[in-house]
């Protein structure tokens, strides 16, 4: 099972983390506490702007913002891109301005 860190706003889903580290939401922040691991604050989520679900199972095919969730289903965003396809169709077109040249 996972904790899912949603924005309240749109439900939108940037973070997906195991069940035993600990989130404190805060008024600037979210802080998230792993025993034995990486400690970390997330910045741009806090008490007001995020909900933290626990006892979730995300889609296999998870990736951050990918996917909103409203507490009990999971819907992909429209129009979605995966970022690595994203960043090589970028990369492809300078390398084909780079070779017009």
């Amino acid at each position: 099972m996972s904790k899912a860190i949603v924005f309240n706003a749109d439900n939108r889903c940037p973070y997906v983390l195991d069940d035993s580290v600990t989130i404190t939401p805060a008024a600037d922040r979210l802080q998230v506490r792993n025993n034995g691991g990486h400690d970390f604050d997330i910045g741009d989520m806090n008490s007001l702007n995020a909900t933290v679900h626990e006892g979730v199972t995300e889609p296999d095919d998870w990736q951050g913002n990918r996917y909103t969730f409203d507490g009990t289903t999971w819907t992909e965003v429209d129009g979605w891109v995966d970022p690595k396809v994203a960043e090589i169709a970028r990369l492809q077109a300078q390398i084909d301005a780079l070779q017009a040249e």
